[in-house]
This record gives structure tokens, sequence and C-alpha cells, in this order.
């Protein structure tokens, strides 16, 4: 982790992102510009509560995919562990689920890394000014209906139970009498559907709507 000096005035920015290169690309893009500051950068969530702890960002820029305690767990982390921060999702998940799961989970705003570097500018100026984007190609995953239970079909509402109760896959077979890779094919459509990748947050889901008890 890298840090950089306080800018007076400027929207106080802490990256966070696993690989070093969009690190690197995402200060070039910033650098040039007056109002923006990146405080530090860190590359998993141990880290980043760490540098949020110490730097007291304004904004933290937040990718989907970290390693262990992935990026919407992590949104959760600081909207409980520091109020005033804003978060503003970076991810190349484009799926209705990871953004309601962003959303839901604190983040103020979701942007594609894909997008042009004048579109995450404009991202992390509107989160910081107090309000809400999301990327013009997020239109179509932004459209329609909430991602909610009613989606999951009978067994895989039957996987996710399990998992939240703390089956390995190989265990979930055995209950349902069925492979390991069908098992791996429902977990996989869970994340699609629902943007939760971590036993822990299907833990979290399932006890919200009474699926299991705390």
């Amino acid at each position: 982790m890298t840090e950089a000096k306080e800018g007076g005035g400027s929207i106080r920015l802490l990256l966070v992102d696993d690989h070093q290169l969009v690190r690197d690309g995402l200060k070039a893009r910033l650098g040039d510009l007056d109002d923006i500051v990146v405080l530090g950068e860190a590359a998993n969530a141990e880290d980043a509560l760490a540098a949020a702890e110490r730097l007291r960002p304004d904004l933290a820029l937040v990718d989907v995919g970290l390693p262990g305690m992935n990026g919407i767990e992590l949104t959760s982390a600081f909207a409980a562990r520091f109020p005033a921060l804003r978060v503003l999702v970076l991810s190349m998940y484009d799926s209705r689920g990871y953004v309601q799961s962003a959303m839901r989970a604190g983040a103020r705003g979701y942007v594609l890394k894909d997008a042009p570097s004048a579109e995450i500018i404009a991202a992390i100026r509107a989160v910081a000014a107090g309000g809400v984007y999301f990327s013009s190609a997020l239109t179509a995953a932004l459209s329609g209906p909430p991602v909610e239970s009613s989606l999951l079909t009978e067994r895989e509402k039957e996987v996710l139970i399990l998992i939240a109760r703390g089956a390995s896959n190989k265990r979930v077979a055995q209950k349902l009498d069925v492979s390991v890779r069908t098992v791996e094919t429902h977990r996989l459509n869970l994340r699609r559907k629902l943007g939760i990748e971590t036993a822990a947050g299907l833990a979290n889901y399932a006890m919200k709507r009474g699926w299991i008890e705390e």
C-alpha cells in the first residue's frame, strides 16, 4: 500500500483494487486533476480498512473482486465503521444482482471498469458531492424489478440454505443426491442472481428472510 499527501480542498480518495496495474492506471487518470487527490491505495479489504482508519478519506473507490473479503462485503464494513465515508464501486460485473447487492451494502454508485475516464471522474465527483451515480451502460441492469428470492428455483433455495448452514459443496451434493458439479452450477447461478459470492453472505441473506436462525 502506498500513500500520498492530502490536498487541501480536494476530494480525498482511497483506491482499493487487488491489481497494481489498475491502481496505477487510475492514478494516472486522476493525477492531473486539481479537485481529486489519491490519499492511499490498498490491494485487499484488511489494508483498506486500516487505511480508512488512518487517512479518513472522503471517498473509497472499491473493486468488487477483492481476495478474501470482497468489495461488497468491504462496503458493508465501511458503512458500519466509517458512516461518513462514501463508497463508489468500480467493477467489471454489469449484472443487476451485483449492482443491487452493492447498493444494499451502502455504496453510493457503481461504475464499470471499462467506462471512459470522463465517466469515472464524473462518478467520483457526483458521489463525493453527496449524490449517486451509475454507469450509463447499466441502464438495462437497473431497469428491471429487484432481484429477490422469487427468482430463485426451489433447488437453488435448497442449496443456498444448506450452504448458509455451513455445508460444503460435497456435503450439499450428498444431501440432495446430486453431483458436486451440479452444486457448483447452482452456486454460480446464486452468485449471478444475487451478487453474493461467499457462504457468509449467503447466510446473511438467508437469515434476513427467516430461512435459517441467527
